[in-house]
Order: C-alpha cells, then sequence, then structure tokens
C-alpha cells in the first residue's frame, strides 16, 4: 500500500471516528426510546387484548416511566389507542401492514436527514469526499431498510 493510500485511510478513520463523536448521532443511532417504540409496538400487535405499560416495560427490561412517555407520544400520531384503568392497556390503531419502522422511528427521532456532507459543510477544501459520502450511503441504506420493514413481518 501507498503512503498517500495509507495517510488516506488513517485521515478517514479518525475522521469517522471525530464524526462518531461529535456529529453523527442521527446516522443511525437507535435510542432506548426508539427501542422502546419499535419493540412496545410489535408487542402490543401480538396481543389481541393489548398490553399495559408494566408489561411492556418487564418485556422490553426498561423504566416504565419511560415506557408510558413513549407510548403515549405513539398515542398522540394516531398508532396505538390507550386505555386507562386495572385491565387497560394500549391497542394498535392502524393495520400492522401500515405501520413501516420508519413510520414509528421517525416519530420518535425526528426525520432522518440525508445529506452530502456529514459535518454539513457547504464548501470542502477536498476535490472528493475523504471518506467516500460513506455517510451518506448508510444514511440511506439505513433509512431505506426502515421504511421497508413493517410491524406485520414481525408478529
Amino acid at each position: 500500500m501507498s503512503v498517500n493510500k495509507n495517510i488516506s485511510l488513517f485521515l478517514a478513520f479518525n475522521y469517522l471516528n471525530y464524526l462518531n463523536t461529535k456529529n453523527m448521532a442521527n446516522l443511525f443511532s437507535l435510542s432506548e426510546a426508539a427501542s422502546i417504540a419499535l419493540h412496545g409496538v410489535i408487542l402490543i400487535a401480538k396481543e389481541n387484548g393489548g398490553l399495559n405499560v408494566i408489561k411492556i416495560a418487564e418485556r422490553t427490561d426498561t423504566s416504565k416511566h419511560h415506557v408510558a412517555k413513549v407510548m403515549q407520544r405513539l398515542v398522540k400520531a394516531g398508532f396505538l389507542t390507550s386505555q386507562r384503568g386495572p385491565s387497560g392497556g394500549f391497542l394498535l390503531k392502524k393495520d400492522p401492514a401500515s405501520i413501516t419502522f420508519l413510520d414509528i422511528y421517525e416519530n420518535i427521532e425526528g426525520p432522518i436527514e440525508v445529506s452530502d456532507c456529514p459535518m454539513d459543510k457547504q464548501i470542502c477544501p477536498f476535490d472528493k469526499c475523504i471518506i467516500d459520502n460513506v455517510t451518506n450511503k448508510m444514511t440511506i441504506e439505513f433509512r431505506n431498510f426502515l421504511s421497508n420493514q413493517t410491524i406485520d413481518k414481525y408478529l
């Protein structure tokens, strides 16, 4: 391997490490809230009578307070309905085949932004991207994956 190629790989690797700690949280991170939302909706869809916060929290090994907050966001977004009381819980409001992972993910995390530069720079000091736009490609691939996954595929 030539010295220039080694330097390029070194720069790209260090740049990716830098981005990972600074600006790439939106690349395709799965926060605990997004995980609760995705897993919770699938668990609810599997149950005929719905599930309550405590059961979802137990099955996802997460805080019942965090589960309640996430599920209420999904109720407000129209994915779920909620029923109060001792026999209450959450029920799926839409057909599982019509709900994509992307719908749920973006409801929790906000829209996935695909940009040409992982640092959101308008002008690059180089002739071409030193990391070959890998972050752009990965973000597009992740978004496409989420948009092709529907809840019914996991029932």
